[in-house]
């Protein structure tokens, strides 16, 4: 805490300087779980630094990414559960680095909200620094600030973004791809990110509908519960996949579903031809489609539907990408394969 530092005048205004002080007091310990071998100095100045681990790298590429969680922040202000949310802040940015082929470095959180409560904000950081261990980033930095009467002071919202690094020869493209390959799917943990304004309408979640009783459907889980399931790091799975498997392309499965992400690692000319029976879609959508009467297309075009992330590979690397996968707790399988593109028909085949 700094001494003798406090604004009568501007707490007046609103905005409680000495909150924000307790609030990074209370998140260093779970910023300190997060140091890697790149961490310079201590959190609280003006810029995080961090030291560019180059060794063995001919050309090294930085590679960033930043997302946040959507209105999935107002799910979790409902149930006033902070602890999770930034797992999902960090997994929409790293899950997307990783499928260039780069190795997350560092994460930075910006957290804007009605009012500092430092309980809370400590809250959703100890969960951005969860993430960050799991993807095996350093949380060198952040942002919070009080906007008192753009929003209530129970509000916040929640977005950050990361960096990573690759050699420069070994960033992933398409340009091995063939069709023949074959399309894994890395199962999701849930809704994941994606989707939640659909959601909340579907289940009329801004009208604080029962969102704590078990549902038979979920696994005798509660739909609030459910929904606030983190996002999947895959981090650590597709960087032991590389080391033994030639992976032709990564599409991380975000909004938009398979129709929009899919494609972004398909060259022109080839296509994903995905049998529906073969995908292993979770309970929660299944809920979601009946309850909210969503057309299938527009499931499959709007969330991930239990698959996480797809990576193409070759044939004979498929037994050997199930296995490392496995190993690091993804219950793989095969979702399709890749084929020729017939001219004006979209790259996800689903049949």
């Amino acid at each position: 805490m700094i001494e003798n530092s406090n604004s009568a005048s501007y707490a007046a205004a609103g905005v409680d300087i000495t909150a924000g002080y307790r609030a990074v007091e209370l998140m260093k310990k779970h910023i300190a779980r997060t140091k890697n071998e790149g961490c310079l100095d201590d959190i609280g100045g003006f810029g995080g630094c961090f030291g560019l681990p180059l060794a063995g790298m001919e050309e090294p590429v930085l590679v960033s990414g930043t997302d946040g969680c959507g209105t999935k922040v107002k799910l979790a202000i409902l149930m006033d559960k902070h602890d999770t949310i930034g797992i999902d802040a960090v997994a929409m940015c790293v899950n997307d680095i990783i499928c260039c082929g780069a190795r997350p470095l560092f994460f930075l959180d910006y957290i804007a909200c009605g009012k500092n409560y430092p309980e809370k904000i400590a809250e959703i950081v100890g969960g951005v620094a969860e993430g960050c261990v799991q993807s095996g980033a350093a949380l060198i930095g952040g942002e919070t600030a009080e906007h008192p009467g753009m929003m209530p002071v129970e509000d916040y919202d929640l977005a950050g973004f990361a960096v990573g690094i690759v050699d420069k020869k070994k960033i992933l493209d398409n340009k091995k791809m063939a069709a023949g390959d074959v399309i894994i799917a890395l199962p999701s943990s849930g809704v994941h990110s994606n989707g939640f304004s659909l959601v909340r309408k579907v289940f009329g979640i801004d009208g604080e509908p029962d969102l704590t009783s078990p549902v038979a459907s979920l696994g005798g889980k509660g739909l609030g519960e459910t929904l606030l399931t983190p996002t999947r790091i895959y981090v650590k799975t597709v960087l032991a996949m590389l080391e033994k498997v030639d992976i032709c392309g990564i599409s991380h499965i975000t909004g938009g579903g398979f129709y929009e992400n899919i494609p972004r690692c398909l060259p022109d000319g080839l296509a994903a031809k995905i049998k529906k029976d073969d995908v292993r879609v979770l309970p929660i959508f299944d809920l979601i489609a009946k309850t909210g009467d969503i057309p299938e297309h527009d499931m499959y075009n709007t969330f991930n539907m239990g698959v996480g992330m797809a990576i193409v590979v070759h044939p004979e690397d498929v037994d050997t990408a199930l296995e490392i996968a496995r190993a690091h707790g993804d219950d793989a399988y095969v979702l399709g394969t890749v084929v020729p593109a017939a001219e004006g028909e979209e790259q996800v085949i689903l049949e």
